[in-house]
């Protein structure tokens, strides 16, 4: 008899949780109730802007919008006519943008490279638009630029090489070759809008600061390229595939050049206004996933970013990693090659079915091929980008 009252009470206890349970009196304080309210979904951010800066991991950034515009069927602002860049390096006006005059603000993504000029690209872009651009320390960035652009820039075409070139800049940087010069000193500050030979004077650099603050929501730091990638999904509300990537126009290792302790110095005070750029963005980007992300789940979320892009990695590639320029075998895949640089690409896998092989290539779309495609995809009545590559990605839009 007792066993049955027992029974009894424990139905009803079990009962009567159920009951609460459903509508939802089981809450015991405040503080759980608000945990348990789902939080509001947030929407894909679409209508954004990258400053594409040089030498910054920007090319795989750049990769990432393209793929993003054509999950969802976007705008790209896209250069006019036979122009690679949105008239770089002259400042940005509206009309390097192809059929501006038409399409005016109904652009959603804007991505290659230009100099910052804030009153004329927001001429193209919606009000709604979100501003973001990317950093790197300027001590790797100035000898990933001398190698690059050794053939292009007089200041190191004679210079033997980098550690040589930094022990007195002003031997070979000449201000009157500015234009040709810009890759040799405060490329970002340049990239910017700004004078990259302005004194470094305090005041003055406090203000630009604060004025790229005002124009940007978002500064990524490429020395953290996987923390970058998903501090701007949950920025930008995007999912995971979306910043996926392979790395590209990344170079070989054998073409680094080693920088003496001396030079690492010397970058420093000769790169001083990329140099302060750095340093203050660089705290302001840890500050950010601090208040938003926390440092245990950025841990976890970048170890999925890892898992999942060694997944892709195995689905896509026969090699598993970038190859060197002379064993890419598809040579419509072969990413531009500059100065003394040995520009890496991938090699696909054979027999992938249709989707998934169009997924796998524009995963690996060097940016100038890249361009080109999604030129001819929107303006197809205009003549296509000679690129002086097979220009194979037009024939995905047949």
């Amino acid at each position: 008899k007792c066993l049955i009252i027992f029974n009894l009470c424990l139905g009803l206890i079990f009962l009567s949780g159920f009951f609460h349970m459903k509508n939802k009196k089981y809450v015991i304080s405040k503080s759980h109730e608000e945990l348990l309210i789902p939080s509001t979904p947030c929407h894909p951010k679409t209508n954004v802007m990258f400053l594409k800066t040089h030498k910054t991991a920007s090319s795989t950034v750049l990769n990432i919008m393209f793929r993003f515009a054509e999950r969802y069927n976007l705008t790209v602002a896209l250069p006019a006519d036979q122009l690679v860049h949105l008239g770089y390096p002259k400042t940005f006006l509206a009309h390097f943008v192809e059929e501006f005059q038409a399409i005016g603000q109904n652009y959603n993504i804007m991505c290659n490279h230009l100099r910052f000029n804030a009153s004329e690209v927001q001429k193209v872009m919606a009000a709604n638009t979100f501003y973001f651009s990317i950093l790197r320390n300027p001590i790797p960035l100035l000898e990933s630029s001398y190698v690059y652009y050794k053939d292009n820039v007089p200041a190191f075409r004679i210079s033997k090489d980098v550690n040589e070139y930094l022990a007195s800049p002003m031997k070979y940087y000449h201000r009157a070759d500015y234009k040709q010069n810009i890759y040799a000193r405060n490329i970002m500050w340049f990239d910017f809008g700004y004078d990259n030979n302005a004194e470094d004077n305090k005041k003055y650099i406090q203000e630009v600061l604060k004025e790229i603050e005002q124009n940007f929501h978002l500064i990524l730091i490429a020395d953290y390229f996987d923390e970058s990638m998903i501090l701007l999904k949950h920025t930008l509300c995007w999912d995971l595939d979306d910043v996926i990537y392979f790395k590209l126009n990344s170079r070989s290792q054998d073409t680094v050049q080693t920088l003496t302790p001396e030079s690492e110095e010397r970058i420093k005070a000769w790169c001083s206004l990329d140099w302060k750029l750095y340093l203050h963005f660089n705290q302001s980007f840890w500050r950010r996933i601090e208040e938003t992300i926390g440092l245990e789940e950025l841990e976890k979320e970048v170890n999925h970013l890892r898992t999942r892009q060694k997944e892709l990695m195995e689905t896509c590639l026969s090699d598993q990693e970038a190859v060197g320029k002379n064993h890419i075998k598809n040579k419509a895949l072969l990413p531009f090659q500059s100065g003394a640089a040995n520009i890496l690409g991938y090699n696909i896998k054979q027999d992938l079915d249709n989707r998934t092989l169009r997924t796998c290539q524009k995963m690996v779309m060097p940016e100038l091929q890249y361009t080109s495609y999604l030129y001819a995809v929107q303006h197809p009545h205009k003549k296509r980008k000679q690129l002086g590559l097979p220009l194979l990605w037009t024939s995905f839009q047949e």
